[in-house]
């Protein structure tokens, strides 16, 4: 079987690479389009993927509206080429469109409820909708797959997914040495149109690093006051990092969520929450969000230092961290065989 599949962000590649390596191993053949977008391309080279690109990750609404129907031409002229079988991606307009012009079946894995204009694009051509039961948007029920997971236990999971300390070498660090990390989004989603995070980035860098060692990882330019605590280490090896951080702080809801998957004290800054979010804070007690205050950054910093003093947190979340993997399912073994399913349809 031919199947396409799309990343358009780094996290894709990561949700995506043990889902097509595994759909190799049983004898498919695999096409992957990407756009340019932070580290995808440079992920996607040292997994060894071979990719095709299909765009860039454009900023504004007029200029992303303009650079979907150039993805639109350069997927079909892909496709007509590959002749896939099956599409699957994350909520794609682009795949949505390509699997309505070719007539093959799109597979969507989808968990942001805020991204309506993504999925009023996408969602009537989709014929799966995957989604985490924690998921609180709505979905045509006879296109909605409910898993119990997160697209996180993708790559997360513990089948697939082994603590390293020797990348704490990056940060001329040991397992005995205790730091945050800290993660800045650049905002130029179209879900993430009107949402904001900290306010004083400079403030949050200098109050937390007299407790630990601080580092960041941002999508956007730093202010010269903090850009010497930007991250260095290789950008496969982060979720590593994050195992071993003793907390994580960050307006990005996906590296919160790896990072209480992982057993690390997570705090979310963001005035947009999502559904897998909330359940790790009110069901797992794995994250703390802060989104709807005047001042979520105060709030945060506050949480942080709370945790920060309290020696026994990591050793707590580890053992929530296994009361929550006992509860969720393989993620990258469903998805192959949901996927595989379509051998008898196609």
């Amino acid at each position: 079987m031919k199947i396409l599949f799309e990343t358009t962000h780094p996290a894709h590649v990561h949700c995506f690479k043990n889902i097509i390596w595994s759909l190799k191993k049983n004898g498919h053949q695999i096409l992957i389009v990407a756009k340019d977008k932070e580290m995808t391309l440079d992920l996607l080279e040292k997994y060894q993927f071979d990719y095709e690109i299909v765009g860039v990750n454009y900023k504004g609404m007029l200029k992303k509206a303009v650079g979907l129907l150039k993805v639109d031409y350069r997927l079909l002229k892909i496709a007509r080429k590959f002749q896939p079988d099956i599409i699957v991606g994350r909520g794609s307009p682009s795949l949505a469109h390509l699997s309505l012009l070719i007539n093959k079946p799109y597979i969507a894995l989808i968990d942001t409820e805020n991204a309506h204009l993504v999925g009023l694009l996408s969602s009537p051509f989709a014929d799966k909708i995957c989604a985490s039961t924690s998921y609180q948007g709505k979905i045509n029920p006879k296109k909605e797959i409910r898993f119990n997971g997160y697209k996180e236990l993708a790559y997360l999971h513990p089948n697939y997914f082994t603590p390293d300390p020797n990348v704490l070498k990056y940060l001329n660090l040991t397992v005995d040495d205790k730091f945050i990390i800290i993660r800045f989004v650049g905002w130029g989603a179209t879900h993430d149109i009107e949402d904001y995070g900290f306010s004083d980035k400079v403030g949050i860098v200098e109050e937390l690093s007299k407790y630990r060692n601080v580092f960041i990882t941002s999508e956007i330019r730093l202010p010269d006051e903090i850009e010497q605590y930007r991250i260095s280490a290789p950008s496969e090896q982060m979720h590593h990092l994050l195992y071993y951080a003793d907390l994580f702080i960050g307006e990005s809801a996906t590296m919160a969520t790896e990072s209480a998957i992982l057993g690390t004290p997570a705090i979310f800054v963001s005035t947009s929450t999502r559904g897998y979010t909330d359940e790790l804070e009110k069901k797992y007690k794995l994250l703390f969000t802060y989104s709807n205050s005047n001042d979520i950054q105060k709030e945060a910093i506050s949480k942080a230092i709370e945790l920060l003093k309290n020696k026994d947190t990591k050793e707590e979340w580890q053992k929530k961290r296994k009361i929550f993997l006992d509860d969720k399912i393989d993620v990258t073994a469903f998805m192959v065989n949901l996927i595989e399913e379509y051998r008898q349809k196609i």
